[in-house]
This record gives structure tokens, sequence and C-alpha cells, in this order.
């Protein structure tokens, strides 16, 4: 059976899903006005994707030397990573009644209607402020399900969070929090470093890695959880 999940801000993972043949779909990206990208979220559809990706979830931490800078000092950036599986069948109860739906045109480049009609769907749901938007199906209603199907695993997976944190004594056997707050790993360019703060591991592959190669580091997370339930 085919999972699928949600990915924000992650180059890694998308490279990977190229490596390994899965299929992605794009459901919004956002450009940033310095240029490159704000966020952007995707479907990844593969029986392997939540297995290879589910320790991504946390902050990335980048440390380089931009090109412009002309002292040689290091810069730092994060990047925030969310791995959401959509469930089939949510977990949740949902009120219906707390949720905004705006409608607008779809961005960049489509069909004949996507750019000319309001298929692309941004849904609010009030009480917790999360917001997400679907452009890349032709129709307003598949944009809608593909949407709420976002909304509803990034809502499970907050509720999740929270009973983590009443319950973090019974969680010894799980690597970090899992939580997005959580800073997981750190990319510094000029070391040619890679570091795992949960598992203290340290690589030194940064461009095979953000070439998609990450199973090295998939290979250490699952080594070291089945060292934690021995």
């Amino acid at each position: 059976m085919k999972r699928r999940f949600l990915l924000k801000n992650s180059r890694i993972c998308i490279s990977r899903t190229q490596r390994k043949g899965w299929q992605t779909s794009r459901n919004h990206v956002s450009a940033a006005s310095v240029g490159g990208y704000k966020e952007g979220s995707f479907d990844i559809l593969s029986p392997e994707v939540w297995d290879a990706l589910r320790f991504e979830t946390g902050v990335h931490r980048v440390q380089r030397i931009p090109v412009t800078e002309k002292q040689g000092r290091i810069h730092t950036s994060t990047a925030s990573v969310a791995v959401l599986p959509l469930r089939k069948k949510p977990s949740i109860d949902i009120n219906m009644g707390d949720i905004d739906m705006e409608f607008s045109r779809a961005g960049g480049a489509g069909g004949q209607n996507v750019n000319k009609v309001e298929t692309a769907v941004r849904l609010v749901h009030r009480p917790t402020g999360v917001d997400v938007r679907s452009e890349s199906e032709r129709s307003q209603l598949k944009n809608r399900e593909k949407a709420m199907a976002i909304l509803t695993a990034k809502l499970e997976v907050m509720h999740e969070e929270e009973q983590a944190r009443k319950h973090a004594e019974t969680r010894k056997k799980q690597i970090g929090t899992g939580d997005r707050s959580e800073k997981i790993r750190t990319y510094n360019f000029p070391q040619n470093r890679i570091t795992d703060h949960r598992i203290k591991e340290t690589w030194h592959t940064i461009e095979a890695t953000l070439g998609g190669d990450l199973q090295p580091i998939v290979d250490a997370m699952h080594a070291a959880e089945d060292a934690l339930e021995e």
C-alpha cells in the first residue's frame, strides 16, 4: 500500500525522491523576496517513505560563508522540516465550523484553466491558526480535498506532540521529541561536516547528502533506535 507524506522546506528529501524513484507531487511553493523559496509542501508516495524520512522532522541548521561575505564570517540559517503521514482515516475529530476556506487563482505554470479560475484553496483552522494551501490540482474540489488532508495531518501531529509532552517520561526509547521546534542536525559547509545532535554522530559528506544520498544517516538513525530498544 502506498503512503503519502507532507514535507516542508527540505531540499535533501526532495533530492532523495528523485534518486529513489518515488512519486512526488507539489502542493504549494512560495518564493522568498530575496530569492529561493520561503516554504513548500509536497506529497511523496511510496511504501518506503515513512521509514526513510521519519527522522527528518525538526530544525535543520546550516552554517556557511555566503559568496557576498567579504570578511569570511560564517552565517547561520535554519530550515524547519515536517514529515507528516496523510492517513486515510483521521485519528482526531475536526469541527468543520472551525475552518475558514478561501479560493484564489493558482500561481505558476499550468493548464488552460489553472490560472484563469479560482482553483487554489486555502484552509485556516481558527482554534490553532494552522493554515494550508493546495494549488496543484486542476479542480477546486480536488484542491479542497487535498488541503483538508494536509490540514488534518498537521492537526494530528500537533495533537501527538502535545500528548508526547504530557507523557515524556514514557518516551525514553524514542530518538528526540519529534517536535518541529527541536534542532536535530547541523550542516557546516566550511568543515564539510554534518552532525546529528540526537545521536551525537558526524559525517563529512555534505555534497553527497544534499544530492540525496541520505542512506548513511538513515541507517545510523535506525541503528540508534534499535540500540535503545534492546
